[in-house]
């Protein structure tokens, strides 16, 4: 799945796990599993969620399929809700290839009285070794200020860095180190 497109799930990973939250007073369920599949491999997972007495509440799963060739995925998920009305929401997902390569992807959000933020990443391995990755982040304070940056790496070229922040009103501001 490419990167574009996976980020675009992290709202609706948000929303389907906020849903499905236990909302008993202070409960807690947990579920696993694990199972052969088509692809000669095996499939597993487990989710877990809980609610506090307060209206907070979490979720959280995880599956990892295997195709029995040394090639794997893992994908997993959270969201959480706080009493408060605080909120937020990760989804990664990681690949390793019997070649040797790897990639990852992932990116989360969370909003609250003091703002919000949302990023989102991916870093690649190839079977030769080539590593390369890259992240951007924006984030908005409580007082309408915003940071938008993004940081890329490539192995034997090292890390590049851009961010410029701005006022409620849209105006240049220094960012704050």
């Amino acid at each position: 799945m490419h990167a574009r497109h996976f980020f675009k799930l992290l709202p609706i990973v948000a929303l389907c796990l906020s849903a499905a939250m236990p909302s008993a007073a202070s409960a807690r369920e947990r579920e696993r599993f694990i199972r052969p599949n088509a692809d000669g491999g095996a499939t597993a997972g487990r989710l877990a969620g809980g609610a506090g007495p307060n209206g907070g509440g979490f979720l959280r799963g995880r599956r990892t399929q295997g195709d029995g060739q040394g090639n794997v995925t893992s994908t997993s998920g959270g969201a959480f809700r706080g009493p408060n009305g605080a909120s937020g929401a990760r989804a990664a997902q990681v690949t390793h290839n019997a070649d040797g390569s790897a990639s990852r992807q992932g990116g989360f959000a969370a909003s609250g009285e003091k703002g919000s933020v949302n990023s989102q990443g991916n870093v690649s391995r190839t079977a030769d070794g080539a590593v390369s990755g890259e992240r951007t982040t924006s984030a908005t304070g409580a007082n309408g200020n915003t940071y938008q940056g993004s940081t890329t790496y490539t192995k034997g070229e090292g890390v590049s860095h851009t961010g410029t922040c701005s006022d409620a009103a849209g105006n240049s501001i220094p960012c704050a180190r």
